[in-house]
C-alpha cells in the first residue's frame, strides 16, 4: 500500500489516498499518520542485515565473468574478500540474489565437435574415466569446441586441461580443424608448460577418437615428448568429460553470452581473456570453490615444506 501511494501522492495527496483506500475493505488500512511512520522509521534488522552483503553481491555480478556466478560461488567469492562466514551464509546469499532477480548461468546440453575417426586408431584407454591425478602434469585432456562467427561460418577453439587443478594449460583459436593449425598448437603450449613445470615424460595426454587427435602428426608428436596417448572410444563424450565440461564452461560462460565474433582475431582475444580468468580468478566447486592457481600454488608450497624437512 505504501507503494501504491508512493507512486500516487502528487497526483491526489496522501490523505484522500489513504481514506479511499480504507474505505475499502480489500485494500487493508493506512492513516496519513501511519504512512508518515512507515517512511521515516529506520529500517528493520534483517533489511539492514542484507544491505551490505547486497551491495557486494552487485558489485560482483557486475563483472562480465562473475556475472555467471550462482548463490554458491557468490558466497565463496565474498569469503575470499574477507566476510565473516558468521555474518553471510550461502542461505542468506541466496535469498539476497533471489530478490535481486539474479541468477547463475545454466549449461545445456554440449554438442560433439568432433567427429570419431573411421576404424581403429589412438591408444589405450588409460583413463577410464578415472578423472582424477595426484600432481600437476600427471594427466592432460584435450578437446574442440566450435563457435559461430558474424558471417554465419564456424571458428573453433582447442584445450588442453590439465586434470590435477582444471588449468588450461594450451588452448589455439583458427577458421578450420585442420590438425596443424588447431590442437597440434594447443598440445605445443601444453608441451612448454609441462617442460617448465616437472616435465612430459610419463605424463598421460588424453583425447577423444576424433580423426584430428588419433593422426599420426598428432600422435608422433605426443610421444615425441614421452608423453602416454590415451583415448576414449568412439561417440563416448564421457569418456572425455573433464575436457567435454571445460569446453560446456567457455560457451556458457563467453560464447553464448556476447554477440557472434568477427573474425579470429576477436574469438583469439576473448577466448585469452576467458582463459586467464578461468585459470586465475574463477571459482571452481570441484576445487573446494578455488582458482587453478591457487590449488596448484598450495600443492608446490606443500612439496617444498616437505623437503625442508627431509
Amino acid at each position: 500500500m505504501a507503494a501504491y501511494v508512493d507512486a500516487h501522492r502528487d497526483c491526489f495527496g496522501v490523505g484522500p489516498i489513504c481514506r479511499v483506500l480504507g474505505a475499502a475493505s480489500d485494500c487493508g488500512f493506512l492513516t496519513p499518520r501511519g504512512y508518515r511512520m512507515f517512511k521515516t522509521r529506520p529500517p528493520g534488522r534483517m533489511k539492514a542485515r542484507h544491505e551490505a552483503p547486497a551491495r557486494d553481491i552487485l558489485r560482483i555480478h557486475s563483472d562480465f565473468f562473475m556475472a555467471v556466478y550462482g548463490y554458491g560461488k557468490v558466497h565463496a567469492r565474498l569469503l575470499a574478500e574477507g566476510w565473516d562466514p558468521s555474518e553471510v551464509g550461502r542461505a542468506q546469499v541466496m535469498n539476497i540474489m533471489r530478490e535481486l532477480g539474479m541468477q547463475g548461468v545454466r549449461r545445456g546440453r554440449t554438442p560433439a565437435t568432433t567427429g570419431p575417426a573411421k576404424g581403429a586408431g589412438g591408444g589405450p584407454d588409460l583413463v577410464e574415466r578415472r578423472f582424477r591425478a595426484m600432481a600437476p602434469n600427471r594427466l592432460h585432456v584435450a578437446d574442440i569446441a566450435y563457435v559461430r562467427m558474424t558471417d554465419g561460418r564456424f571458428g573453433y577453439a582447442a584445450f588442453v586441461t590439465d586434470v590435477f587443478a582444471r588449468r588450461i594449460v594450451g588452448w589455439a583459436c583458427a577458421t578450420s580443424m585442420n590438425t596443424e593449425e588447431l590442437p597440434l598448437q594447443a598440445l605445443e603450449q601444453a608441451i612448454s608448460w609441462a617442460a617448465g613445470h616437472g616435465g612430459t615424460r610419463g605424463l598421460v595426454h588424453h583425447c577423444d577418437h576424433g580423426s584430428r587427435y588419433i593422426g599420426t602428426v598428432y600422435t608422433t608428436r605426443v610421444r615425441e615428448y614421452g608423453m602416454l596417448p590415451s583415448t576414449g572410444t568412439v561417440g563416448d563424450s564421457y569418456d572425455n568429460a573433464m575436457a567435454e565440461s571445460a569446453d560446456g564452461a567457455y560457451k556458457t560462460e563467453l560464447v553464448w553470452r556476447r554477440k557472434p565474433f568477427r573474425d579470429v582475431g576477436d574469438l583469439e582475444l576473448a577466448t585469452f581473456r576467458w582463459v586467464s580468468w578461468w585459470n586465475s580468478k574463477r571459482l571452481h566447486a570441484s576445487l573446494g570453490y578455488r582458482t587453478p592457481e591457487q590449488v596448484e600454488t598450495e600443492y608446490y608450497t606443500n612439496q617444498a615444506t616437505q623437503a625442508a624437512l627431509l
